[in-house]
């Protein structure tokens, strides 16, 4: 990857973005930050450097106004070498709970949203044969809690479209990672970042529970942004990461879990699994 060099980010205002976005500018590299604010954004970049900077405000669900942010990057800029679709947020709610509009606004963002960045950027980068890009997920597009499924249904979606992306341009030289943290001490927990249903069903009474804890968790997450943002860095910068990078203890735990959990699964359902072939003539 050149140095300086050229960063298009998603969902930068807050978070994990910011931070991002902040010791990127800081490194003295370029970047471009989207975001759906970009006051919020000025606010809270008043103590660095913004001659390297660019901020659109974009909805990301609007693949126009998508391509119009990566041509003005190019434009500024030159190339762009590491894109981050970055932005998101949660939502804690029973399924039976989810509502279609609910439901089609986490994909907007989530899927959607990231297609549209993919297919402004690709071109370019497929053209040079050259680029990096970086899908931030969450180690609930790797496993799943009660309460979390609109979520996890997005980021597993996520997941599969970027391992396909991935094994897709290899020979053209892209690099394509998926970042997967575990809980992270950013405000992601809070109801500016965080969805709820609009309405709630009677007997769903654990998932309030739980939805109450995680409002309160805020400040005790055992992931630190900063390490993660710099991890996120080094993931474009040192080319030694895997396709699925985990970040925070936490994630490791809950991953290797799934992965038993799975191998399980696999093996108690042997005999069906085979059962179903075609029988072969003796």
């Amino acid at each position: 990857m050149s140095y300086p060099a050229t960063w298009f980010v998603t969902g930068t205002s807050r978070g994990l973005g910011l931070e991002l976005v902040t010791q990127l500018l800081r490194r003295g590299d370029n970047v471009a930050a989207t975001t759906r604010s970009v006051q919020r954004l000025d606010e809270a970049l008043q103590d660095v450097d913004r001659s390297r900077l660019m901020t659109a405000q974009v909805d990301l669900t609007d693949e126009a106004a998508v391509a119009v942010a990566v041509e003005a990057a190019t434009q500024r800029f030159g190339t762009i070498d590491v894109v981050v679709n970055n932005a998101g947020y949660g939502f804690l709610g029973a399924v039976e709970e989810v509502t279609d509009a609910e439901a089609r606004q986490m994909f907007d963002v989530q899927v959607f949203g990231v297609w549209n960045v993919l297919r402004a950027v690709l071109p370019a980068m497929r053209e040079r044969r050259g680029g990096h890009i970086i899908n931030i997920s969450s180690i609930l597009g790797l496993t799943a809690f009660p309460g979390w499924g609109l979520y996890c249904a997005g980021k597993y979606a996520l997941e599969g479209l970027t391992e396909s992306l991935a094994a897709e341009v290899s020979g053209f030289g892209i690099d394509v990672h998926l970042v997967e943290p575990g809980y992270t001490r950013t405000d992601f927990l809070r109801t500016t970042s965080l969805g709820l249903p609009s309405n709630t069903i009677a007997g769903y009474e654990a998932i309030r529970e739980m939805t109450d804890a995680h409002l309160k968790m805020p400040g005790t997450q055992l992931g630190d942004p900063v390490k993660a943002a710099t991890a996120i860095i080094s993931v474009a910068a040192d080319g030694k990461a895997p396709l699925h990078q985990l970040l925070g203890s936490d994630s490791y735990g809950l991953a290797k879990a799934r992965l038993d959990a799975l191998a399980a699964d696999i093996e108690n359902g042997r005999d069906l699994t085979f059962s179903t072939d075609i029988a072969q003539n003796a």
